[in-house]
């Protein structure tokens, strides 16, 4: 891409996994000055390329690689091999609060990390109210940091990182710090850089930042590059694998709590009981759950959970709450959820489905997004976005 502001070429990044280190000089010479040690290659010839004004992210198991690419791009860690290029102004946001010093106040460590991440005195004078006012923290902005508490803390470093106005911006799994309302204001400003043409690449664990900020994805697995392409084909596949490692997590391990009842499928029907995974506004459906349980078991609630692809819960219907009690189940079964006018509007949508106890405190199995179907126009016929029809009727008098 000739507009590419992040490029990595071929890059392999290697540690040290050290067994034993030399604790004395006698441990020293005793070894001949080596410590026991194995190679790890945290990043083995990963290559991708950013173009400017995108958001880029970069997801995959704790361990797979993640972090190390995006320190290598900060420059904190040097490749072993390949070369990486970031154009422009960059901004890290890789661990808030670094640069804080306990024994002073906020405001004085406002100057102090700003001046770590690149800002003027007369920058700060500048910004510094809306930093304030950002992180909620003008009553305390005098009182030592040593003081805050842990959500404060961060809070103040995210400010801070986040008004250094880059054109280049990597985050690493911070858009989760402080409380539900701190981490809307953390989205909706990534979202006003995103909108103002700033590149950010971000690594999170949240599939639903990856569906609703990123426009493209990699996919590390053990440092290797498992997939690349649109963001959300990305996540996908990363949670379709998930969902694959936990089932043949509980086939080898017959003494989990799955090993008592297992959902084996969840189909989605049509008008005439054929399997689909298209229907339209209005029709009629049915959402069918298979299970197989090994022993009996008593008093289960079966639910199914109708999520967007982002994660936003539209409906999660069980039996429990609609009064159809069962006494017992035993061996292979069906759970049937009749909906006779499916009012969905056009878009996608994932099926989860769970089986729990009585008092819904114990899990026998839980399968997230085991299904997804699409959804087509059809009646009452809605143009204008949304999610659900309330299938309402005008008057105007």
């Amino acid at each position: 891409m000739s507009d590419a502001v992040v490029r990595a070429d071929g890059v392999w990044k290697r540690f040290r996994l050290y067994h034993e280190r030399n604790q004395s000089l006698k441990a020293t010479i005793m070894r001949r000055g080596r410590a026991r040690y194995e190679e790890f290659w945290a990043l083995k010839d990963v290559s991708f390329e950013v173009p400017a004004g995108s958001t880029f992210a970069l997801i995959g198991h704790n361990g797979s690689g993640k972090s190390t690419m995006l320190k290598t791009l900060a420059r904190i860690l040097r490749p072993d091999k390949g070369t990486v290029e970031v154009k422009g102004k960059m901004s890290a946001l890789l661990e808030l609060g670094a640069g804080f010093h306990p024994e002073l106040s906020g405001r004085e460590n406002v100057y102090l990390n700003g001046a770590i991440l690149g800002l003027s005195k007369r920058e700060l004078d500048r910004r510094f109210d809306d930093i304030v006012g950002f992180a909620g923290l003008e009553r305390f902005i005098d009182s030592p940091v040593k003081n805050y508490s842990s959500g404060m803390y961060v809070r103040l470093g995210f400010s801070v990182a986040i008004n250094v106005d880059p054109d280049v911006l990597l985050i690493d799994e911070v858009l989760a710090v402080g409380d539900e309302e701190f981490q809307r204001k953390c989205l909706e400003r990534v979202a006003d850089l995103r909108a103002s043409g700033r590149t950010i690449v971000v690594v999170t664990h949240s599939m639903q930042t990856v569906r609703s900020l990123c426009d493209r994805a990699v996919w590390l697995e053990n440092g290797v590059v498992r997939e690349e392409g649109e963001a959300g084909e990305v996540a996908d596949a990363y949670l379709g694998q998930v969902q694959v490692d936990i089932q043949q997590a509980e086939a080898a391990d017959p003494s989990s709590r799955w090993s008592q009842l297992r959902i084996t499928q969840v189909e989605l029907l049509d008008s005439r009981g054929r399997p689909t995974t298209r229907v339209a506004t209005g029709d009629a459906v049915t959402f069918r759950m298979h299970y197989e349980a090994a022993e009996p078991v008593r008093n289960p609630v079966f639910s199914f959970a109708i999520t967007t692809p982002d994660g936003m819960l539209v409906t999660g219907p069980n039996t429990k709450e609609a009064e159809v009690f069962v006494d017992k189940v035993e061996g292979e079964g069906t759970v049937d959820l009749h909906v006779p006018r499916l009012l969905l509007l056009l878009g996608n949508y994932d099926v989860t489905v769970e089986c729990t106890n009585d008092s819904v405190t114990h899990s026998y199995h839980r399968w997230s997004r085991a299904l997804r179907f699409d959804v087509v126009p059809g009646v009452p016929h809605e143009t204008y976005g949304g999610v659900v029809s309330l299938d309402g009727r005008f008057s105007i008098n």
